[in-house]
């Protein structure tokens, strides 16, 4: 038993949980665990920001790099729901971040009295979002509630959960008896009567795929060996991207995979959910047998195949690999290079994207980090940008989150400040967050940030655009002299119109040693869709 706060409570169990750094904004509800943290500034790093989403956001580009759980803290009520974006796309991409906030006075709860910051009832809107969510009520309960929740996040299908706790209770001081980690639930136990049927069918098969996403992440050494055995392509559109090294002869995007869409006989899932392949790309080839791998029994139900392997994916893998017989096809090993140099040629026709993606990859180092965001590059990157390694790609995945791109960015350079971080973003998307130039600033954060400047919700517009008759509303937008803009904070900026100029520049903010902005002038008019080669069947 130790006398603590119920602050120093939470401190004590985050420290006990291996949380080094925690993304926070202060506010009356917290003034307690503030405290503490202020108290143990040696131990755990607190990086403020200026606006609670992107605490949120920080801590899943954290969590989503580094592969380890991830914590911000923000005042309950309008605090909490800034936050809802980015647990709603931490949960999209199965990352394990955890939200601490506050609640209103003890006394006060539930009872609609109007107190500073209240909700009709939080913890119910945090438990719509969340995988779990639960209210510390006294200090002596929260070591064994944390325990819990980061149980919870880290067990099966990561994904982010919540903990509440009254505004009174963080300086309320009790006998407080310390808890360490709980043991994770066990993976599911693999079906090896499943996994035989699988690897005959694996052995019958003449034209196999792979597809992976990012429950796939911390499999890669396993799914890459497996792939190689059969020699199988491997294929991902976003969070999968980097699972096998795209300089992989079996790597393949989600551009030249289409090119062997009509051939396979078998598509093997590890991980995702499948959408390009079953969804995208129209109708499924004649005879085609689907099977998953996924450690969510639900999935399971969601998306019935005719093998369902529940576990994990680096076991699944390995055991596969174990039980098929290795294929050595010099014929399809020479379709699968045909497929990739056909569609390296055809990616071009998507310019400027295409050399501005490319203009990046020359620059970025081997083990730089890449975070994209929902603009033209961003898009053009899914299939054109090669990824080396899991979590080098960062993305919100199929949220699609608007103003995601730096905020979280920013959580991928803390995790490695030693590792170059490049976040490409559009002049409507950069400024849901453009203030946090001073965030970075403020924390040394050096990211380096290439903001493509098409005066417009650029897609939007051009649809409204194609689909109307020419006719468009809402979508054009008047921006800041960005280069101003950013010295006003006092990072460093360049301006550039195209791929040469882009190189030059990203040399120099990569080398600058803070953080830095490189505008890049296109005109969205004279951009070609992307989207033929991320989905077939739209147009």
């Amino acid at each position: 038993m130790a006398r603590m706060t119920g602050g120093e409570a939470l401190v004590d169990g985050l420290l006990r949980h291996g949380i080094d750094t925690i993304f926070g904004l202060p506010g009356v509800q917290l003034y307690g665990l503030f405290d503490a943290l202020g108290r143990n500034a040696n131990r755990i790093r607190l990086i403020n920001a200026r606006h609670e989403q992107t605490t949120a956001y920080m801590a899943l580009g954290y969590a989503y790099a580094t592969g380890k759980p991830a914590v911000f803290t923000v005042v309950p009520g309008p605090g909490v729901l800034n936050t809802t974006a980015a647990l709603a796309t931490a949960w999209g991409v199965n990352m394990p971040v955890l939200c601490l906030t506050g609640q209103v006075p003890s006394g006060f709860i539930g009872r609609g009295r109007g107190q500073l910051h209240e909700l009709p009832d939080q913890l119910a809107t945090l438990k719509s979002l969340l995988k779990w969510a639960e209210r510390i009520e006294v200090p002596e309960q929260a070591p064994y509630l944390l325990a819990r929740a980061f149980q919870e996040m880290l067990s099966g299908r990561q994904s982010p959960v919540a903990l509440e706790m009254p505004a009174d209770q963080f300086t309320v001081v009790a006998d407080i008896e310390p808890q360490d980690p709980l043991p994770l639930h066990p993976k599911p136990t693999l079906d090896r009567v499943k996994l035989a049927a699988l690897a005959q069918a694996i052995d019958a098969a003449k034209h196999p795929m792979i597809w992976v996403g990012g429950g796939a992440l911390d499999a890669s050494a396993e799914i890459t060996e497996f792939a190689e055995r059969i020699g199988a392509p491997v294929g991902a559109l976003r969070t999968g991207k980097g699972i096998v090294d795209s300089r992989h002869p079996l790597s393949v995007s989600v551009a030249s995979g289409h090119k062997l869409w009509a051939e396979c006989d078998l598509l093997i899932g590890f991980g995702t959910r499948l959408t390009p392949p079953l969804v995208s790309w129209g109708a499924r080839p004649a005879g085609l047998k689907v099977a998953r791998v996924d450690i969510d029994p639900v999935e399971m139900r969601r998306l019935p195949v005719d093998f369902g392997i529940i576990g994990d994916a680096a076991q699944a893998a390995r055991a596969l690999t174990g039980l098929v017989a290795a294929k050595a096809n010099p014929a399809r090993a020479a379709a699968i290079a045909s497929a990739k140099a056909e569609t390296a040629i055809a990616i071009q026709s998507v310019q400027p994207q295409m050399s501005l993606v490319e203009a990046i990859r020359d620059v970025l180092p081997e083990d730089g980090i890449f975070c994209d965001e929902m603009t033209q590059v961003g898009y053009a990157s899914w299939f054109g940008l090669p990824s080396y390694a899991p979590r080098s790609f960062v993305t919100s995945g199929f949220s699609g989150t608007l103003g995601a791109g730096v905020p979280t960015a920013l959580g991928v350079k803390v995790a490695f400040p030693n590792r170059a971080v490049v976040a490409v973003t559009g002049d409507g998307g950069f400024l849901f967050g453009g203030a946090e130039l001073a965030t970075a600033v403020q924390h040394g954060i050096n990211l380096v940030i290439v903001l493509v400047n098409n005066s417009a919700y650029g897609n939007v517009k051009r649809d409204q655009k194609r689909l109307f008759e020419g006719r468009h509303a809402g979508s054009e937008l008047v921006n800041p002299d960005f280069q101003t803009y950013a010295r006003a904070f006092g990072v460093p900026s360049w301006r550039v119109t195209d791929a040469d100029g882009l190189r030059v520049a990203l040399r120099e903010a990569l080398a600058a040693n803070s953080p830095a902005l490189v505008e890049v002038i296109t005109d969205i008019d004279k951009e070609p869709l992307p989207f033929a080669f991320i989905a077939p069947g739209r147009r």
